[in-house]
């Protein structure tokens, strides 16, 4: 049904009825985006998701149950770059699939280079590093940061950053910006930089401070 429903917005769309099926595909095809359920036969969405994120950083669209919201955190754990709940309007898929491919679009002709203290961003090869180690970012992680790095010291709303990152406006007890933050922290820990480089400011959103 979705594959029908796509393609009338130009959208070609492959489906695999298995995770199995479907990690085989990735291997062996590129695609621009994944829109990926977690009620699978077989593995489940989130395996498939943990899997894809040791090697491949395409774009992923969480499909969930309604008011499931745990899946939904891990899936934003694992690396997803949205969600959307079950059931859903199929143009509010089409939107969110439109808002992703058009920031990577737009992204392959950036090509300004961003720096903060030993963070280092290059819009135009995607590539985003600390002191030199790259750092492994999903789409949004990148956008995220790339936002922070071109407001420094600013503080950046969550509203802001899910119009810029994710192309929507932030719902209502939408917690995946908070999420996508608390995972773009832990990479730029694990590579060296300051536990405190992204700055929390209740109730506001987010900043960015140049290291030491």
């Amino acid at each position: 049904m979705l594959k029908d429903f796509l393609a009338v917005d130009h959208l070609k769309l492959s489906a695999s009825n298995t995770g199995e099926k479907g990690l085989e595909s990735i291997a062996t095809r590129k695609f621009d985006l994944l829109i990926l359920d977690i009620m699978l036969p077989g593995i489940s969405g989130l395996d498939v998701l943990k899997r894809i994120r040791q090697k491949n950083n395409i774009p992923v669209i969480m499909l969930t149950a309604r008011g499931d919201d745990i899946d939904r955190i891990i899936g934003l754990e694992f690396g997803a770059d949205d969600y959307l709940a079950k059931p859903f309007n199929p143009r509010e898929l089409v939107a969110r699939i439109k808002a992703i491919l058009r920031r990577t679009n737009h992204a392959s002709s950036n090509d300004r280079q961003l720096s903060l203290g030993g963070i280092a961003l290059n819009a135009r090869t995607r590539v985003a590093t600390v002191d030199g180690t790259a750092l492994t970012l999903t789409g949004t992680e990148f956008e995220i940061l790339k936002f922070l790095l071109e407001a420094p010291g600013e503080v950046v709303s969550k509203e802001q950053m899910s119009e810029r990152a994710l192309g929507r406006r932030l719902l209502p007890y939408d917690r995946s910006i908070d999420t996508h933050i608390s995972n773009l922290r832990g990479k730029l820990e694990r590579a060296g930089s300051r536990n405190d480089t992204i700055q929390n400011q209740r109730g506001v959103g987010y900043l960015l401070v140049p290291g030491e």
